[in-house]
């Protein structure tokens, strides 16, 4: 453990993605940089997202796992002008991935991923470019930017990641329990030899992680349910060959940090292009 570098990090106004920042991303394949959000924007993301009538009217539930239990999820497209937006768009996120990847970088999906208390299911070991190969985009050249609405803890379910699993490439994705996973065998043989990181967060912690990067998470069985807000982008140069049913490169027009806690319309959500899940070839959803 003490061989590794820290990828632990704590925001501040002067916060920079220094040399030692880019190690740890370059070595763990992820960088959590706590308080990232302040107590005020969290606060007033949690009630746009708890009373926006959006969300709740494009909210769909995945498959259910082999345990039983299920996980609601809202996907879109284009990042918008709401809190969500303004989030995404900031010099804090979008500006941080931008030096992480190392280079210009555009909204790929946000989605809200709702693991409600005593019902939220499990995922899978899963490579997000172990999806998103599949969406023609030819290189590794994504990531995304896990953010804590709720406290995460291994209670109610937190992310646990695979420490420089990044490094593997893309391992083979298969139909798995009701989801779609990386292959458990090769996955077994790697837990062996990596280490595993629970990623407990509290609310407005955020997580920055490569698209290889080995994430799964256990069900919640606490009475606290977890929300995380998770925004996806992927460099300007890899443009996917195939646009459906996620976009081909658009350019984002950032913001400045103080556009999250300024925002005059919190749940505006023209423009946002809410996924249809009947589309989408990376997930299964509950259809009845």
């Amino acid at each position: 453990m003490s061989g590794h570098l820290c990828s632990d990090f704590t925001y501040s106004d002067n916060f920079e993605v220094t040399g030692d920042v880019m190690k740890a991303f370059e070595e763990n394949g992820y960088i959590i940089i706590r308080s990232l959000l302040s107590e005020k924007e969290i606060t007033i993301l949690r009630s746009a997202l708890e009373n926006d009538e959006g969300i709740k009217q494009h909210a769909y539930e995945l498959s259910a796992t082999d345990d039983g239990r299920k996980t609601r999820m809202c996907l879109w497209n284009h990042p918008g002008n709401d809190i969500t937006g303004m989030i995404a768009r900031s010099e804090k996120v979008a500006g941080t991935m931008e030096k992480l990847l190392g280079g210009e970088v555009y909204h790929f999906t946000t989605k809200l991923m709702m693991k409600d208390a005593r019902t939220g299911g499990k995922h899978i070991w899963h490579q997000d470019y172990g999806y998103w190969y599949h969406n023609g985009c030819i290189f590794p050249d994504m990531g995304s930017f896990f953010l804590a609405v709720d406290k995460c803890s291994r209670e109610n379910g937190c992310l646990q990641v695979l420490r420089s699993s990044h490094k593997l490439g893309r391992i083979e994705h298969l139909s798995v329990g009701g989801q779609i996973g990386a292959d458990l065998e090769r996955v077994n043989h790697i837990m062996k030899i990596l280490e595993l990181e629970h990623v407990e967060m509290e609310p407005g912690d955020g997580l920055f992680f490569h698209c290889n990067v080995l994430h799964r998470s256990d069900r919640n069985d606490s009475d606290k349910r977890r929300w995380v807000l998770i925004t996806s982008f992927n460099r300007a140069s890899n443009d996917p060959y195939d646009p459906e049913p996620f976009p081909k490169y658009t350019r984002l027009d950032k913001v400045p940090n103080s556009s999250i806690e300024n925002c005059t319309d919190v749940t505006d959500m023209a423009g946002k292009d809410f996924l249809d899940p009947a589309t989408d070839k990376n997930v299964k959803v509950d259809t009845k």
